[in-house]
């Protein structure tokens, strides 16, 4: 099936910096397909950082494994993702495979096999011949290229209609950074840590400890806060990598989490991270809608979270929005099925600036009309009020159209 473009996909992209110490290339493996371009390489000079968060699935897939390994050492010289095949689910062939292709990239790039990561996207259960990509990282090394962001996001796609790409700028002791990164997904997206594939750089002298430190902390609001369909994938992974080119520019090295000098940096990563999150949402599979979902007024912040998930995670609820209906019964039964503290009576649910429901009634200044024009607009939000507490938070989604059905119906065909 051909993707089509996603009607909620932007209307331009960023120019992407070129960052001193990374540089990528594009290739044809025949992973699945003869001809694809599906493999990407990056190159990291010596003395990068790296930090990761991955998938929480009880199935992780072998690049998951092969990277949680690599990540005790803290540094990184190449990256290596292919798409066409997740290698998860593929037992002692699957960590075979992920030896294997570190092994010719470490061969082709003069990297160690333990600075090297890997990441894979597509088919579940299918073994990876990784012999394939013989010949193939020697081309990549020779052509690599600090200019070449947007292709490498093109080459991991999968069921994605765009490459989603983002760049932010920071200071760091009075000293410009610069940070972009890319992500690919847009089915089987309910993240448990990350996305699906999500890859940042940084040229910030930044130790990896602290990189480690502020990715966890940052993928709460942004990449753990999305989901499509509310599936998590077994191939999970979100890698950062840190140059440290920046340090001849008079950056200073940072080395523990608490500096403040890193407190624009933080806001930065923060920002770029939700891009890059809601650009998966914007493209997930047959979406049509964006919908953000706000609890507020919840026991816990906790309890507002899984709310707000239970709302957005509603196939009922994607639906009606998806047919423009203003059902907010539907939102009545998400709140109730949640397994979180809820009075029926102090319940208010609004759907944009417009309040439809008050105190466990249907409000008295309700206008079909005028919520149902409201539910043609692209972007859709949803605020919901417990009136229990100070527990707030914010998740997003999109709705849940008969093109979802139709995609996954054939993925494998």
């Amino acid at each position: 099936m051909v993707a089509v473009l996603s009607p909620l996909a932007p209307k331009s992209f960023p120019d992407l910096p070129e960052i001193e110490g990374v540089r990528f290339a594009t290739g044809a493996a025949g992973v699945r397909y003869k001809g694809r371009t599906d493999v990407m390489l990056a190159l990291f000079d010596k003395g990068t950082q790296a930090a990761g968060v991955f998938t929480k699935s009880k199935c992780p897939s072998a690049p998951v494994d092969w990277c949680r390994a690599r990540l005790k050492g803290g540094k990184a010289r190449a990256l290596v993702v292919n798409s066409g095949n997740a290698n998860a689910f593929t037992g002692k062939i699957g960590a075979q495979a992920a030896k294997l292709t570190a092994s010719l990239a470490a061969k082709a790039t003069g990297a160690p096999p333990a600075e090297i990561f890997l990441a894979s996207t597509g088919v579940i259960g299918e073994p990876l011949d990784a012999s394939k990509f013989e010949g193939v990282f020697e081309k990549l090394t020779k052509a690599a290229s600090p200019d070449r962001l947007f292709e490498a996001a093109k080459a991991i796609m999968t069921t994605d209609t765009y490459p989603k790409v983002a760049t932010a700028r920071a200071m760091i002791g009075g000293v410009e950074v610069l940070i972009s990164g890319m992500a690919k997904g847009a089915g089987m997206i309910a993240p448990d840590m990350a996305t699906m594939l999500a890859f940042v750089f940084t040229d910030a002298p930044i130790a990896a400890p602290v990189l480690q430190s502020m990715l966890g902390k940052s993928v709460q609001g942004s990449f753990n806060a999305i989901t499509v369909d509310s599936d998590t994938s077994t191939s999970d992974t979100l890698l950062l990598f840190a140059t440290g080119a920046a340090a001849k520019r008079g950056a200073p090295q940072i080395a523990v989490a608490n500096d403040r000098r890193l407190a624009r940096f933080k806001t930065a990563l923060d920002g770029l991270l939700l891009d890059l999150a809601q650009q998966v949402v914007k493209d997930g599979e047959g979406a049509r809608k964006f919908i953000q979902v706000t609890v507020q007024g919840a026991a816990t912040s906790p309890a507002a979270k899984k709310i707000a998930l239970s709302i957005a995670n509603s196939p009922l609820v994607k639906t009606a929005i998806a047919g423009e209906d203003a059902n907010w019964g539907r939102i009545v039964m998400a709140v109730g099925k949640a397994g979180e503290r809820a009075e029926r009576d102090r319940l208010a649910i609004w759907f944009g600036d417009i309040r439809v429901a008050y105190k466990g009634l249907r409000d008295p200044a309700y206008d079909e009309k005028q919520v149902s024009k409201l539910m043609q607009a692209q972007e859709i939000d949803i605020r919901v009020d417990l009136g229990l507490g100070k527990g707030e938070a914010t998740v997003w989604t999109c709705d849940l159209t008969k093109e979802y059905v139709a995609i996954n119906g054939d993925y494998r065909s």
